[in-house]
């Protein structure tokens, strides 16, 4: 009797352990999680159990999953949908369909008119050389001409920053697509028409870009948390960037198998066809949005970091705004920043040109390469902004070590290229110093909302028309440093010192702390 009430004993034990263990493998597949990189897909295996219910097992709700999810490195599993999600990451719906976040497409959409508003930008960088010859302009008229879109611009910042905070992104950023695709299709017929034309259409050009870039931070900060932001800003930051190498590479290409006004036509068209992509697919909050569902929408949400609720409607207090000196540490750091990129934009196919005598698509190729490696270098400056967020380092610290990296480290590198003296080397340093610029991105460029978010876009407006009115003397500066001194290396210099005492004073003035 004893073996045999020592073997039930066994058995019993046997079952029970074997029950609990069933249990915990179950619970365990339906946790299982295959993870891999960014923009990689994450995959559930979730088994099926009709009404059956595990003791124990099934008392989760969607929140606790939401939060445990969250808290693990903004990554959120939606049972109710089958979906996993992580930033800029899709899943598979239960039938086994790939599913795409929403803020995924918008920071596409995005990034896309980014690089065609570049490559807008710089088509003119590359036809002014044949206009120039063919209407015999001189250097310091080449600074005017290229300077004329920066005319329209700086009016625009603050007037499109004002109707952003107002109307929201989305039908400010189309209406200034269309009118900026309109504008680059009618350049040539203003340049074989008149100098006048010519310089009226660029300024209207100008005038219609001069609203993208605070629709686009004023978009990127309501669709995205804020540990997702800088990734999201470098995303489409990157697409601006590229938009030099495109207009630079394609703009020769085409010029010389159509004609002058081959790129014009090719990229006005390719704005108009975006145009009734983002009409259809893209609105101003993701709470507006039919297509978004409930777990992204609560990932957004959840990650926002304002503490005080915005209000719509009311007129920015410029006195106000003007009074703190985190204010002007954006402002200075914005003409710093457009003051150096718009002589590199604007003067690089003529640089190349004028002092290693290189032909226009070889000064095109040495001109874009530097841009290519920017767009990489500010998602990374993104990626590593977002990823010190998370470490628990603070907003300030963050966007001091940012903006540092993106002003002091092109300071050396333009100062190193006085000495360059093959095109392969200049090439290099204009290399690092435009990949080490685009860390700014992460900084004063996202330091607008960190500051003022019921006001961002109208802050966006104010140190982008001060970078404008800076970029507009640097692009006709070198133009008559260039012609004075037959060289580029003065000029060159000074920027350089204004990188570094901008660095100075960033550090001394700059927070990550809510101002306004």
């Amino acid at each position: 009797m004893a073996p045999a009430a020592g073997n039930a004993a066994v058995t019993s034990k046997a079952l029970a352990f074997g029950a609990r263990s069933s249990k915990l493998s179950d619970a365990h597949l339906n946790s299982i999680r295959f993870r891999k990189p960014l923009f990689g897909f994450r995959y559930n295996i979730e088994r099926k159990w009709g009404n059956l219910s595990l003791q124990g097992g099934g008392g989760r709700n969607m929140e606790a999953i939401v939060e445990k999810g969250r808290k693990r490195g903004g990554l959120v599993k939606c049972t109710a949908e089958g979906i996993e999600r992580g930033i800029l990451t899709g899943g598979r719906g239960q039938e086994g369909t790939f599913v795409m976040p929403e803020r995924l497409k918008v920071v596409a959409l995005m990034a896309c008119v980014m690089c065609l508003c570049n490559a807008d930008r710089v088509v003119m960088s590359v036809a002014i050389v044949p206009l120039a010859a063919k209407h015999g302009w001189s250097s310091s008229f080449l600074g005017i001409v290229q300077s004329s879109f920066l005319w329209g611009y700086i009016f625009s910042s603050v007037i499109g920053g004002a109707l952003v905070d107002k109307y929201g992104g989305k039908r400010v950023l189309a209406w200034g697509v269309a009118f900026w695709s309109l504008a680059t299709l009618l350049t040539p017929w203003a340049a074989n028409h008149s100098t006048i034309a010519l310089l009226a259409m660029r300024a209207f050009f100008g005038l219609a870009e001069g609203v993208a870039l605070p629709s686009m931070t004023i978009l990127l900060s309501r669709w995205f948390p804020c540990n997702e932001r800088a990734t999201a800003v470098g995303l489409s930051m990157g697409g601006f960037h590229l938009g030099n190498v495109v207009g630079l590479v394609l703009t020769p290409i085409v010029m010389s198998s159509i004609g002058l006004s081959g790129p014009f036509i090719l990229f006005s068209s390719l704005g108009l066809l975006w145009l009734t992509t983002w009409t259809l697919r893209v609105t101003n909050d993701p709470q507006e949005s039919p297509s978004i569902s409930k777990s992204e929408l609560r990932l957004i949400q959840a990650g926002k970091s304002d503490s005080v609720p915005l209000k719509k409607g009311e007129f920015p207090p410029l006195r106000l705004l003007l009074s703190k000196m985190p204010t002007w540490a954006i402002i200075f750091a914005n003409v710093t920043n457009n003051w150096g990129y718009f002589v590199l934009l604007s003067w690089m196919p003529v640089y190349f040109k004028t002092v290693f005598n290189v032909n226009l698509k070889q000064a095109a190729w040495f001109s874009a390469v530097p841009w290519g490696t920017m767009a990489f270098s500010g998602y990374v400056a993104g990626a590593a902004s977002d990823y010190l967020i998370k470490r628990g380092y603070s907003l300030t610290f963050v966007r001091k070590v940012m903006q540092s990296i993106g002003f002091i480290g092109p300071g050396f590198a333009l100062l190193c290229l006085n000495y360059a003296k093959t095109p392969v080397i200049a090439s290099v340093f204009i290399t690092v110093a435009l990949s080490l610029s685009s860390f700014s991105q992460a900084g004063f460029l996202l330091n607008m909302q960190d500051i003022a978010p019921q006001y961002a876009g109208f802050l966006h407006g104010i140190s982008n028309s001060a970078g404008t009115l800076a970029a507009i003397v640097s692009t006709i500066g070198t133009g008559y440093f260039v012609e004075w001194l037959g060289s580029f290396q003065a000029f060159l210099t000074v920027t350089a010192c204004l990188y570094f005492v901008t660095a100075i004073f960033w550090n001394l003035f700059a927070t990550g702390e809510r101002v306004f």
